[in-house]
């Protein structure tokens, strides 16, 4: 980014310490599209240079300080002018004065906490980034570069399976069971459904996996609905005493972890969705929460101590669903 001082022209960029050697995610934007991004996780140090490079020697450049900032936000697209900040971390570079030749300003933020999962969805986005800011008198000119921060858990002490009994009387009894109610990202669904009475004619049955966006609170509580996976269990009619095993493969989906009431401005949640579609069209649907966890990779050499201590910041965050015994469609 460059700006003019009475003659003077000055560039700003932001180098991270380790550019060459730190993974990069792709992450999708607000207008749907992927970029690729510098991966951090909670507790990792944030450090690096912030370059102002003067583009016409001999002019000085005057200034009211030169600072740099990280800020974790989160934006809910009908709320735009609001920018509600949940990390701001602020490093003053130089003091007010002049700049006579291009100069170099080294940043360090330490064992920054960043406390949620990089998000961008239908109606709120959540980002991390570094900004760097020249101030002036007249306009101050700044310089962002984002980064994106995965949330890491261990496995889930408590992981019941989930046993449901889904009927309409006299006509319809089914019973089914998922293996577990945690799933972490790259997991596999592996379940079985039971048909203990059928009366109706059914044709066809799938299994859809629904991530609802909630945003706001109040009277102004928005809810996205988008349906990530679908998975067809059966097409035709089931027969009494039949059983269907079920096996769902989620690491070939785009999804986050579960992620509730964050900063108290928005949650993402998951969902089974039983689908049954008689001969009449008629659809009948029975939903079931699940959580999903973003498992930790195995450490490897190059990577800092500080992401080993991130993948376990999260142990005991997560919940085990409420299970009825039993449900009407």
């Amino acid at each position: 980014m460059s700006f003019f001082s009475f003659g003077q022209t000055a560039e700003i960029d932001i180098v991270l310490n380790d550019a060459e050697t730190r993974k990069k995610v792709e992450h999708k934007t607000e207008d749907g599209k992927k970029d690729k991004y510098f991966l951090f996780y909670d507790g990792e140090t944030v450090s690096g240079k912030v370059n102002v490079t003067l583009k016409n020697p001999g002019k000085r450049l005057e200034h009211q300080g030169i600072k740099i900032e990280f800020i974790g936000q989160i934006e809910l697209y009908f709320d735009r002018g609001n920018h509600h900040e949940f990390v701001s971390l602020v490093k003053d570079l130089a003091r007010p004065g002049e700049m006579a030749q291009s100069q170099t300003f080294d940043f360090e933020f330490t064992h920054v906490e960043k406390p949620y999962e990089s998000y961008t969805g239908q109606n709120v986005k959540l980002r991390y980034f570094l900004r760097a800011t020249i101030s002036r008198r007249l306009n101050d000119v700044c310089k962002e570069l984002d980064i994106v921060v995965h949330t890491l858990s261990t496995y889930p002490e408590l992981n019941s399976s989930i046993k449901m009994e889904v009927g309409i009387e006299d006509c319809l009894h089914i019973e089914f069971e998922y293996n577990k109610s945690k799933y972490h990202l790259k997991d596999v669904i592996v379940g079985k459904i039971y048909f203990l009475l059928v009366r109706i004619k059914i044709k066809h049955m799938e299994i859809d996996i629904i991530k609802r966006e909630t945003t706001g609170t109040g009277p102004n509580v928005y809810h996205e609905n988008d349906t990530i996976a679908k998975y067809e269990i059966m097409d035709g009619a089931p027969v009494r005493g039949e059983s269907i095993p079920i096996r769902l493969f989620l690491a070939g989906y785009e999804m986050t972890p579960t992620m509730r009431d964050i900063n108290k401005k928005f949650s993402v949640r998951y969902y089974l969705n039983l689908v049954l579609i008689d001969e009449e069209e008629r659809r009948y649907f029975k939903q079931q929460e699940i959580t999903l966890w973003r498992k930790g990779d195995i450490v490897r050499k190059s990577m800092s101590h500080q992401a080993a201590i991130a993948s376990q910041r999260f142990e005991g965050s997560l919940r085990a669903p409420k299970i009825d015994s039993k449900h009407d469609i």
